[in-house]
């Protein structure tokens, strides 16, 4: 019976005959007054309406089109009333309403017969319960009717109910376990491949919905799981394969323990697949995606299996030789100018990652053996595509592998080196493409070590006759030098710049563009030895620059400008005389005539005027209004965001470059990342012209921090805009702090502002390496506003954020120790896991950095609001996690050193913690509460008398500390003798024994590493000499050398260095030490410092 009237139900087939009309204009008005009058005025209506046409169209497509629109409009937002926030169009109904549109869909996906159809009414519940499940509303009628469907005799209906599953799996409650496992159970088994698969699919769906702890209740079903693969294999059904596949990477992914009893055959089973050229090549590389999961998320297991690592080794290289078929001499490849051809799909390319996160994950002890078992072979096979490979595989796993294959690096460029002379260009290509990744994941080592082999070698690959290995070669010289030091590069740079001259001279447009890339990336390494190449390129580089500006030569002159540019800032200003005015007009000819928006140089002449404010200084001050400007939209830009709600739309911005697709309760929204690059590269530049003209830059300021800096603190679609514009705020402070000396007025105004919005975002940030960003730009912008630019309003909001920012981390910190107690033991932290460790360590120094400037600004007006957070450092000072230790103490040495005598109503607190500290194991740790120890007895009083004197035992014992010379211990070595100083000359009432204490002080030297520490720890001792101190004077000659290494570190400078000088030569004068004795035993290094100290 239909819930609604006889011309309403016409009304709306109309409205649906022109929605699905052919005319673009009655689909227009049809779409219009859907939107306008039905979604706006009738939704309830519009709803039960298209479940009805569902129920009762007796044509197929039109049942199909209706449970489409069901669903689109379904996820509709809408608002109840102008104060209310927005709601999907369904769930803003009443529940007499939903319950009413609910039944009759479900009715109508029971007794639907047509397949396709089913599927889209299928989806349509999917969204209603999806909504649902969201809003924490029950749907109970729906989880029977699925539950009844899962067991019907039809297999079409057990299909669906799995296929609702799995795109719903919220709905399923935990009350629910029993049933739900044995539907999986039954579905796992059925009778019908397609049932089988979309049971998989929905157990995968559901298993990443439920906690953790819930997960192993349902391991039981795994070989009934693994069960599924065989058969399928067997029938060769790649299709069904893949599917099968991806479900399984997916719950990998989860939980890749609870597939340990069965891994073994797992892997058998995959490997099987993977070397199974029968089989599509999708199926073999989701098995191979499938291993590789395994590797990302359990890679213990993985090291512990006997063949694991060994197979996919062999299967990985196997597959990297699937390359060039039908392309034996590399004709049709050398003929390409397209280097940028889509290749992901291949089977060579799916080899080549595998190898890399092989390398990453299990790293070389467990990759290098089964590897190099293999390479060998493959470098002196007759065969092309086994060298490629092999130099491929170098390639790939030379990052992941480094620590070892550095002290092999003899052995390794023995096969690579005489790849770069082979006859076939692929493995010639090949051989580059490994030097320039070994260049770059051996930084350092290849450019100092082995600079002689690499250039020498790879130099004459630039006459090959084949223009894709001329590139390559090229390219791979790119790698190399940016690693180089000058004095590295300056021998082969007439062998490096005339090969490339010739290239530049050549026919082929994407050599020359490389070319250009490769000498602008030596001329940035060379800087100043590359003058003498100047008058050769300049005039090449400019002729490109004033040629006709036709489309096809864009990116050349988008290059040439960015060579120029670098090999500007390379000679200087001095050196581009009245060049520097050629180059910036001919960059303002290029800007002009830019008018299509996917124009190359537009994104480089962006870089290319920040490298001339840098070379030119003030004297770039004229172009500025020609410049900014642009540059001032781009970093205003918003966020191009869509919102796609049906297949066909996200497919086709799927096809688009330059789009990130967010998946978003049920709907995709489409936000264009490639405006958002610009935005931020904008903002990173105006940040270079603020720190580089200072105050004149202040024009400019005020509008950028409006409508750019301000608003990205807050640009939560691109984490790189928010990370620059906490860099370049301030930096646009200081700019206008410079330009406003005597009015503190004008930059009062703008600091309220942009600290308002900094204590807003301190307490909005969700990405933990961004929230590090931002207190970076709150205490860099504290540090330039100066003493008393905080109020106790902003001091009260900062805790605030602090105390949301540590219960946070103390929330991720436990979750890393739950995962860690379910861990095997020797497994290592995953490496998601130590960016997650590192990223906390780093918020957690910035956190402190922020602490120490407003204590450094404000003093004991800090403290009320700082000691709200006392239970945090109580729990951090006693914890078995170091980093949180050492947090504590650094931000107690801040309450010692700057709140002075007030610090004392803390004693109880800190004192405790100190002793720990020097007692610590950690040398960080150690140093923090020595230098603690020595701020308070300098600033905190008398009240810290007795503490002080009774820690001077303690600080002996660090400076007698087994390693305590050494990189890691000399700081709190160091710290703990000038403590001992600073109690000394401060703070020394309480103590009994005070001359034998110098005594054994004066052997706690020399302070050579800590340029704070040393100053008081030498004044002390220069007072020593002048009050002629028996200990002192007693060993000259020691005290005399402990100055002189004080002085060679430079840890003494200025003034300080004077007065110690000074003091040297008085203990020299009345000491009488034997000056060539003393010169004899020091280095020619110690002997330079002391003639020109002490002549």
């Amino acid at each position: 019976m239909s819930l609604i009237p006889a011309e309403t139900h016409a009304e709306l087939g109309q409205l649906l005959r022109g929605l699905s009309s052919p005319d673009n204009q009655l689909r227009s008005s049809a779409e219009e007054r859907l939107n306008s009058v039905w979604v706006v005025e009738r939704p309830d209506t519009l709803l039960m309406g298209l479940a009805e046409v569902i129920q009762g169209a007796e044509d197929a497509s039109s049942r199909s089109f209706a449970a489409v629109l069901v669903r689109r409009i379904a996820i509709k937002q809408r608002k109840l009333s102008p104060k209310d926030d927005t709601v999907e169009l369904y769930m803003s109904l009443n529940q007499p309403q939903k319950e009413a549109i609910r039944h009759k869909l479900l009715q109508c996906l029971l007794s639907e017969t047509v397949p396709q159809v089913r599927n889209k009414i299928g989806d349509a519940v999917a969204e209603l319960g999806r909504q649902h499940s969201d809003e924490n509303e029950l749907w109970p009628q729906l989880l029977e009717a699925l539950f009844e469907a899962s067991q019907s005799i039809n297999a079409s209906q057990r299909e669906m109910s799995f296929r609702i599953f799995a795109t719903t799996p919220g709905i399923i409650q935990s009350e629910h376990q029993t049933s739900i496992l044995a539907a999986f159970s039954k579905g796992f088994k059925d009778e019908e491949v397609a049932v089988r698969l979309a049971s998989m699919e929905a157990f995968a769906s559901f298993f990443r919905t439920i906690p953790k702890k819930s997960q192993q209740q349902y391991w039981i079903l795994v070989p009934e799981l693994l069960n599924i693969l065989p058969p399928i294999k067997e029938s060769q059904d790649s299709e069904h394969l893949s599917k099968a596949l991806v479900a399984l990477i997916d719950i990998a992914e989860i939980a890749p323990k609870m597939f340990r009893p069965l891994f073994r055959s797992l892997v058998t089973f995959s490997i099987t697949v993977i070397q199974d050229k029968e089989l599509g090549d999708q199926a073999r590389q989701n098995a191979l995606e499938l291993m590789a999961t395994f590797a990302d998320y359990a890679p213990a297991m993985c090291r512990k299996d006997e063949s694991y690592t060994r197979d996919m080794v062999t299967q990985c290289l196997s597959l990297m030789t699937d390359i060039g078929v039908d392309d034996d001499d590399a004709a049709e490849w050398n003929a390409s100018e397209d280097l940028d051809v889509e290749e992901s799909d291949s089977n060579h390319v799916a080899g080549e990652q595998c190898m890399d996160r092989l390398a990453t994950k299990l790293g070389g002890q467990a990759l290098l053996h089964p590897t190099f078992n293999w390479l060998p072979r493959m470098m002196t096979s007759s065969a092309w595509r086994d060298r490629h490979a092999a130099l491929m595989a170098i390639s790939a796993i030379s990052e992941g592998c480094r620590d070892l294959m550095v002290g092999e690096l003899d052995k390794v460029l023995d096969l690579v080196i005489p790849s770069l002379r082979d006859p076939h260009p692929r493995v010639r290509w090949a051989g580059c493409n490994a030097l320039g990744q070994m260049s770059t994941d051996f930084s350092g080592v290849m450019q100092q070590k082995y600079h002689h082999i690499v250039l020498t070698n790879i130099i004459p690959v630039l006459e090959s006759t084949e223009p894709r290995v001329q590139s390559h070669a090229a390219a791979a010289l790119v790698n190399f030098c940016e690693e180089a030091e000058t004095s590295i590069l300056e021998p082969y740079l007439d062998g490096l710049l005339s090969h490339l001259l010739v290239l530049l001279r050549g026919e082929k447009r994407f050599v020359q563009e490389q070319a250009l890339s490769t000498i602008a990336t030596i001329a940035d390494s060379a800087e100043a030895a590359f003058g003498r190449y100047y008058d050769t390129l300049m005039p090449l580089l400019f002729g490109v620059l004033k040629e006709e500006q036709s489309k096809e030569f864009r990116l050349l002159r988008a290059k040439a400008m960015e060579c120029a540019t670098l090999i500007a800032l390379a000679v200087g200003k001095e050196k581009l005389g009245q060049d520097a005015i050629l180059l910036v007009q001919l960059l303002g000819s290029v800007q002009q005539n830019i008018t299509d928006t996917d124009d190359p140089q537009a994104q480089y002449l962006m870089h290319c005027w920040g490298r001339m404010c840098r070379v030119l200084g003030a004297d770039f001050l004229p172009y500025l209004p020609a410049v900014i400007p642009p540059l001032m939209d781009l970093a205003s830009a918003k966020a191009d965001i869509q919102l796609l709600d049906d297949e066909d739309q996200v497919a086709k911005v799927e096809q688009e470059e330059g789009w990130e697709l967010v998946p978003l309760k049920g709907k995709v929204i489409g936000i264009r990342t490639t405006t958002l690059d610009d935005k931020y590269m904008a903002i990173d530049l105006i940040a270079i012209y603020a720190q580089i003209l200072d105050a004149a830059f202040e024009p400019y300021v005020l509008q950028i921090m409006e409508n750019s800096v301000l608003p990205g603190l807050a640009f939560f679609f691109h984490d790189p805009v928010r990370t620059s514009s906490a860099k370049c705020l301030p930096l646009l402070l200081s700019s206008y702090k410079r330009a406003h000396l005597g009015q503190p007025q004008n930059i009062l105004l703008l600091w309220e502002k942009a600290i308002d919005k900094i204590l807003e975002v301190l307490s909005a940030e969700p990405a933990v390496d961004t929230l590090a960003d931002m207190y970076e730009c709150f205490y860099e912008s504290v540090l330039v506003m100066g003493k008393d630019c905080l109020t106790a309003h902003h001091m009260a909001a900062f805790i605030e954020s602090a105390k949301s920012t540590l219960e946070d981390y103390l929330r991720r910190f436990k979750d890393r120790l739950d995962d860690r107690n379910e861990t095997e033991d020797g497994e290592e932290d995953s490496e998601d896991t130590l960016t997650a460790i590192d990223q906390d360590s780093n918020l957690l120094s910035d956190m402190n950095k922020s602490f120490h400037t407003i204590f450094k600004n404000c003093g004991a007006n800090f403290l009320p609001h700082w000691q709200r957070l006392l239970n945090f450092y109580n729990d951090f000072v006693t914890s078995q996690e170091a980093t949180q230790r050492q947090w504590a103490l650094c931000i107690y040495d801040d309450v010692l050193e700057f709140c002075g005598e007030q610090s004392w109503n803390y004693s109880g607190h800190i004192i405790n913690p100190l002793i720990s500290g020097m007692r610590d194991e950690i040398p960080a740790n150690r140093q923090a509460a020595c230098y603690g120890v020595g701020i308070v007895a300098q600033k905190g009083g008398l009240a810290w008398s007795e503490f002080v004197a009774a820690s001077i035992p303690t600080l002996f014992q660090v400076t007698q500390h087994a390693q305590a010379r050494e990189d890691d211990h000399v700081f709190a070595t160091e710290n703990a003798c000038t403590a001992i100083a600073k109690i000394l000359h401060y703070n020394s009432s309480k103590i009994p024994n005070a001359q034998d204490v110098i005594k054994h002080w004066v052997s706690t030297l020399p302070v050579v590493n800590d340029e704070e520490a040393a100053p008081y720890a030498y004044s002390f001792l220069a007072q020593l000499i002048d009050q002629q101190n028996p200990y002192v004077l007693s060993q000259p000659a020691k005290v005399f050398v402990y100055i002189v290494q004080a002085l060679e570190a430079q840890t003494l400078q200025g003034q300080t260095a004077a007065r110690i000088v000074l003091a040297a030569n008085q203990l020299l004068r009345i000491s009488h030490i034997d000056m060539p004795q003393i010169m004899a035993s020091l280095s020619p290094e110690s002997q330079h410092t002391i003639r020109k100290y002490f002549g």
